[in-house]
């Protein structure tokens, strides 16, 4: 299937809307992309919430603005650390295995024996993913925010900064719930590139032993750059609906 990415993406999403649906594939794919990304997604957003509480803190004491810690934490996490670090770490897992997968399917010809029975390949190998990638982002996303948000707490609290009840209270106070919906924006619109970005590389491998490997290292690269440029285009957009 050698295309433009443009092509591809068109055809993927006008197979959305086609006959016929593989809804067990879909499930399989929220499985593999949300569930089993759980633990890595909590372990990074902690440590970054960690790391973010630190250097913060250190600046703020200057200041004896201490108070405001849990703000700045909250707000940066859930408004830019969170979903950009969900997606690149969906990017290179489970971006990874979708182009090796559809690779390997193609260098052994798996996709044109999908074909010869009928099944479109693009229904059954493309649309799951992407509709798991734009439905579990968001959801990954918003527990990579919370966790973010315990770990400046965690570390606040250790280093004596504020009490529990405090850090609660001051995050409260300044994270409304329209500050989640920017984020959210955010994690699905990089769940459709990471998709659609790994599915393209995944079609277009080439044949030989070293292709797979070769392709999804291109996919995750390309994905990552495209959501960091994305990234910089939809925080200037979203800045002028949610300031």
């Amino acid at each position: 299937m050698n295309s433009n990415p443009i092509s591809f993406i068109f055809r993927t999403l006008k197979a959305v809307f086609e006959r016929p649906f593989f809804f067990s594939q879909l499930w399989k794919q929220i499985y593999i992309i949300g569930a089993d990304a759980l633990p890595l997604i909590s372990t990074a957003a902690l440590a970054v919430g960690f790391v973010l509480a630190l250097q913060t803190s250190v600046t703020l004491q200057r200041f004896g603005a201490q108070k405001y810690l849990a703000a700045i934490v909250g707000l940066s996490m859930v408004r830019e650390l969170g979903p950009v670090l969900t997606a690149l770490l969906v990017a290179s897992r489970s971006g990874s295995g979708i182009t090796a997968e559809i690779g390997a399917m193609k260098v052994a010809q798996q996709i044109d024996a999908l074909r010869v029975s009928a099944i479109p390949p693009l229904n059954y190998l493309v649309v799951p993913r992407l509709l798991a990638c734009i439905l579990c982002l968001p959801l990954l996303t918003v527990i990579a925010d919370v966790v973010g948000i315990l770990g400046g707490g965690i570390l606040s609290i250790i280093r004596g900064l504020s009490t529990a009840g405090w850090y609660a209270k001051i995050t409260a106070q300044f994270i409304e719930f329209v500050d989640f919906f920017p984020g959210l924006i955010k994690a699905s619109f990089f769940g459709f590139l990471i998709a659609c970005i790994s599915a393209y590389f995944g079609f277009n491998t080439q044949r030989g032993t070293q292709s797979v490997g070769k392709a999804t290292t291109t996919a995750v690269v390309t994905s990552s750059l495209a959501i960091l440029i994305s990234d910089v285009i939809l925080t200037r957009i979203l800045l002028i609906f949610f300031s």
